[in-house]
This record gives C-alpha cells, sequence and structure tokens, in this order.
C-alpha cells in the first residue's frame, strides 16, 4: 500500500515539475523575443506547452490570437479539452486551448488548468508588449512627421514671401511691354510666354503658401453635402475618360462645420483626383462623409495599388509625387495638408488589405 502511494506521490511531483518547467521555459522563450518573430515565440510556447502536460503524445496545442492561429496538429477536432481566455488590455483577445487527439481519453488535471491559465496570462503579456511597442514605434514616427512639416512649412513660406513680389513685378512689366509691342508678332509671342509662365509660377507659389497656412480664409458656417455633390459633379467627366466609377456615402443630408467653402472644395478635389488617377479601368472611388460629437470626417478611397512604406512617409511634403515625371507637381497633397492644417484639422493616409489607399480627413466642427 506504501508503494502504491508513494508512486503516486512520485508521479504528482513530477508532474508539478514539469509544469514548473514549462512555466520557466515558456518565460525565457518570451524574454529573448520580439516583434518581428511573434509567430515563432507563439509555435514556441505550444510545443513547450504540449510536453508539460500528463500524455503530451495524446494532446495537441491551439493558440488563436487575433489574426493569428498557431496548432501544433494538422487539425482541431476533439470532444475533449480545456481551454483558456487570452486577454490584452484587459479584452478577451484569443484562446488557448488543449484538446486530446484520441475521444476515449477525456481527463484532465486540474493543475493542467491551471497551468493553462498561467501560460494564457503570458502569452497576453506577450501580445501586450508587441502591441506597445508598435504604437510608441507609430507614434514616434508620426511625431517625427509632423516635426519635418511644419519645418517645411517655415521654410515653404518663407520662400513663397520672397518669390511673390519679384514674380509680380515680372508679370507687371510684361503686360505693360504688351502695349509697346503691339506691333511685333514675335515680341508679343515671347511676352505672351513670359506671362503665362509667371502666371503658372504665381500659381505654384499660391499652393506653397496653401502648404504653409499663409492663404487668407472666409471661414462660415457651411452644409458639407451640397460642396461634396458640387465637386464630384465637376469631376464626372474626368471619372467617365478615366473609366472609373464612384459611390458616395453620406450619413445625412445636413453636415455643418466652420470652413472656408472654396478650400473644403480643394481637398475633396484633390483627395479625388489624386484616387482617379491611381484607380485601373472599372475600379471603385469611394467617397463618405459623416459626423461625430465635435468633428466631421470624410473619407476616400480607391482600388489602386496603394503606396510604398517610403511614400507614405513623405506623402504630403511639396514636390514629393510618387506620379511620372510630367504627370504631376508633387503639390496636391500638401496644398491638401496645409488647408486641413489651417483648419485645425488632421489628415491620414494607409493602404487597405484588399488593394487601393485611403485618405481620411477630420475636421472640428
Amino acid at each position: 500500500m506504501m508503494d502504491i502511494n508513494e508512486n503516486k506521490t512520485k508521479e504528482q511531483l513530477n508532474e508539478r515539475i514539469k509544469e514548473l518547467g514549462c512555466l520557466y521555459e515558456i518565460t525565457s522563450i518570451i524574454v529573448k523575443s520580439n516583434s518581428k518573430n511573434k509567430e515563432k515565440t507563439l509555435k514556441e510556447i505550444a510545443n513547450s506547452l504540449k510536453k508539460a502536460f500528463q500524455f503530451p503524445d495524446k494532446v495537441e496545442v491551439l493558440i488563436k490570437v487575433h489574426d493569428f492561429e498557431i496548432l501544433t496538429a494538422k487539425q482541431a477536432i476533439s470532444e475533449a479539452w480545456i481551454c483558456s481566455n487570452i486577454k490584452v488590455f484587459k479584452k478577451k483577445a484569443g484562446t488557448l486551448k488543449v484538446f486530446f487527439t484520441n475521444s476515449s481519453e477525456t481527463n484532465f488535471l486540474i493543475e493542467e488548468q491551471l497551468l493553462l491559465d498561467n501560460v494564457a496570462i503570458k502569452i497576453g503579456d506577450f501580445i501586450e508588449r508587441i502591441e506597445t511597442n508598435q504604437n510608441e514605434a507609430s507614434l514616434k514616427r508620426q511625431m517625427e512627421r509632423a516635426d519635418r512639416l511644419v519645418i517645411l512649412g517655415e521654410l515653404t513660406a518663407g520662400i513663397a514671401h520672397e518669390l511673390n513680389t519679384p514674380l509680380a513685378n515680372i508679370l507687371g512689366f510684361a503686360e505693360l511691354l504688351q502695349e509697346d509691342f503691339k506691333y511685333d508678332k514675335n515680341a508679343l509671342s515671347d511676352l505672351d510666354k513670359i506671362i503665362q509662365n509667371t502666371i503658372f509660377s504665381r500659381e505654384v507659389v499660391k499652393k506653397l503658401m496653401f502648404f504653409a497656412c499663409e492663404m487668407p480664409q472666409e471661414m462660415k458656417e457651411v452644409n458639407l453635402v451640397p460642396i461634396i455633390k458640387g465637386a464630384i459633379d465637376l469631376l464626372d467627366s474626368s471619372f467617365r475618360k478615366s473609366e472609373v466609377k464612384y459611390i458616395v456615402k453620406i450619413e445625412k443630408e445636413v453636415i455643418t462645420l466652420k470652413a472656408d467653402p472654396i478650400q473644403l472644395t480643394q481637398i475633396i478635389f484633390n483627395l479625388v483626383m489624386n484616387c482617379i488617377y491611381f484607380s485601373p479601368k472599372g475600379g471603385l472611388v469611394c467617397i463618405s462623409a459623416g459626423e461625430k460629437e465635435n468633428s466631421v470626417y470624410i473619407e476616400i478611397s480607391d482600388q489602386g495599388k496603394g503606396f510604398s512604406e517610403d511614400a507614405l512617409e513623405k506623402i504630403f511634403q511639396p514636390f514629393y509625387t510618387t506620379k511620372p515625371v510630367g504627370d504631376g507637381s508633387g503639390l496636391g497633397l500638401s496644398v491638401v495638408h496645409g488647408i486641413v492644417s489651417s483648419h485645425k484639422g488632421k489628415i491620414s493616409v494607409k493602404n487597405l488589405k484588399d488593394k487601393g489607399a485611403c485618405f481620411t480627413v477630420i475636421l472640428p466642427k
């Protein structure tokens, strides 16, 4: 009788040692891991947990967390299993499950459920650490981008002011000379080229001033809905010419905010034009708008190729463009950024999961 009790005690002791060894091993795996090898880490945790059970050859482990699924077997079909929730920032984010591969086996040890609960906590802590690091890295990139745009804005404003006066002089004197050379066709042709190029340069300066938030505004209470519809009507021929479809989704017929109506039209016009340009034939541009408690949002997306990581970082900088030479000045999106900033709003862009990109503008009411 004593021998039976001794053997049972030894078996129980061995199981507890296996469980403690498992927890130590999993802790070591997590300490050595980082966000780049999340899948590998979860696989190692699953394999380590499997070995800690009383019958490691008869059980399999399944880890489901967010969009990840790790399974130590080919399929997870069993009526006998134990489970523990994985929580990330106190919210359920997945499950940790151990199941018998043989349906005749049904008994798990009480301690095995406790082990599972502990491992689920460790996995949750690991995912929290990864997401915290990713959020911090993302916030740092956004702050760096904002700092660069502020510096660019200051430089741009200075350059625009310096160019304004000489351009006005060139244009004024060229127009005066037209009267003196009204009988000289060659001279008039040359003067016309000077005037047209000066007007073009002045428009570039105006766009630079928009980016630098230096343009005067006429802020008033406006309804966003007719502004969006008006901009889309103006672009109807561009949609048809490019063989691109569009859909407008607006929550209600009246969405009010305080803004410059002309500049608001420019925001929508430039973003939609950009989406048309990058859309394939038969593609769809989606324009949606709505309001929250203290803000209004506009989302414009396409079904193009999206942007590279480098482009996402620089997309709102003046003269930066992903279009071929001759197809764009690289000022359209910087103008939009300037207008949004002058309205104390925010603009962001992201690649969509399937295809294309989405611009989101948030403006205060």
